[in-house]
């Protein structure tokens, strides 16, 4: 495939001209930029509750890979909405568990009971990525099961974690998921029936009450909004996991996911496909829509020579990115994750954020800044 390619020739480039660890912390000197996108967030990063992890990528003569990361008010205990960034591990474990079930692929066709229309496997995993669909990430997540998602990531050293919430979705919590009929690749069919998970537990940590109040049926509530029975995937957790689709082989063959080769380069091509190219119209869906770092507050088409592997998400005022960025054409490869919120009112679910006013241009920025800055070391 192209992406497999891609990334052999990303490999390549930074083989010969080498990669060795940059003495500047340039998450540091980003964020002391006096760019007004920065400097607004910086002025009072608690507000905000903004968190970050920067990540070199570092290859030896080998071209073996490690990572050295930077961090920025990192704490899974200072909880923040995940918003549909739980959709990464959920399209990544939905072909994971397909491999358990013989004469079954990417391709394989599925319908979920009290719905009329068959469903693809491949085409939920890439509407997930190309436009952040709530209803694809719904539909695998019937397939999937709370109990192995949760507990799959887990044995991976993907903790702490916890999904116990479809997202945006009727009766969200609700634990038990529907039936399924799979038509196999050898066409035959089997019935897969409901899966009763583990009822959720509520969450015990900091900041999961938040603000002033919140809207309910039309009707404001002055009392903070609880957070405590909804989904947690902190930075940390959620930086590793982008590790391991990108560099699976620094990491135990315990840790990895359960992927062909074939599987984890359609992972990877859909990450970084921008909307118009998955048929989405670039008038609504421009190719920043699911790219906030960079691209997130530009309409402008993304250079043919920037790749951004990522899943975002946005909801309840919060923020959030995780991406591996790469230009093979300058040797410039990073990950960075990041998380803020946006709600200057302190209400919630009035959907009045400032997302295209402050969140996004902050992290629209802060990759700029990063890409910037690491080209710049190349050059030296």
């Amino acid at each position: 495939m192209k992406i497999y390619k891609s990334l052999l020739i990303i490999a390549l480039i930074f083989l010969e001209f080498g990669c060795s660890a940059m003495k500047k912390n340039i998450l540091q000197e980003t964020l002391a930029s006096a760019n007004p996108k920065i400097k607004k967030v910086m002025s009072n990063p608690e507000a905000f509750e903004l968190q970050i992890i920067y990540t070199q990528i570092l290859r030896d003569k080998n071209n073996k890979v490690s990572f050295k990361d930077f961090t920025y008010r990192l704490n899974a205990e200072n909880y923040f909405y995940p918003a549909s960034t739980v959709k990464f591990p959920i399209a990544v474990l939905a072909l994971e568990k397909l491999n358990t079930i013989e004469n079954t692929s990417k391709d394989t066709e599925y319908v979920i009971e009290g719905k009329p229309e068959k469903l693809r496997f491949s085409e939920e995993i890439s509407k997930i990525f190309a436009v952040s669909s709530n209803e694809a990430s719904t539909n695998l997540l019937e397939f999937i099961g709370f109990d192995y998602l949760n507990e799959s990531m887990k044995a991976k050293g993907l903790s702490p974690f916890r999904v116990s919430n479809r997202v945006s979705a009727p009766d969200a919590g609700n634990p038990i998921t529907k039936p399924i009929t799979l038509y196999k690749d050898d066409n035959t069919v089997v019935i897969l029936p409901e899966i009763h998970n583990k009822p959720s537990v509520p969450l015990t940590m900091n900041k999961l009450k938040k603000g002033i109040g919140y809207m309910k049926e039309d009707n404001l509530v002055n009392e903070p909004f609880d957070f405590s029975n909804k989904n947690y995937f902190p930075l940390e957790t959620l930086q590793n996991t982008m590790k391991r689709i990108v560099f699976p082989e620094a990491f135990k063959e315990s840790e990895r996911f359960n992927l062909t080769e074939k599987e984890r380069e359609f992972i990877l091509y859909s990450m970084q496909n921008v909307p118009k190219n998955a048929g989405y119209d670039p008038a609504i869906y421009h190719d920043g829509y699911c790219k906030f770092f960079m691209f997130g507050d530009t309409k402008e088409n993304i250079p043919a020579n920037i790749k951004i592997y990522n899943k975002p998400g946005d909801a309840y005022g919060t923020l959030i990115d995780c991406a591996y960025i790469v230009d093979a054409a300058n040797k410039v490869e990073f990950m960075v994750s990041a998380t803020l919120l946006v709600n200057n009112d302190g209400v919630f679910n009035d959907d009045k954020y400032e997302y295209e006013t402050i969140g996004l241009p902050f992290l629209g920025e802060l990759g700029r800044q990063l890409y910037a800055k690491n080209l710049q070391s190349k050059s030296k």
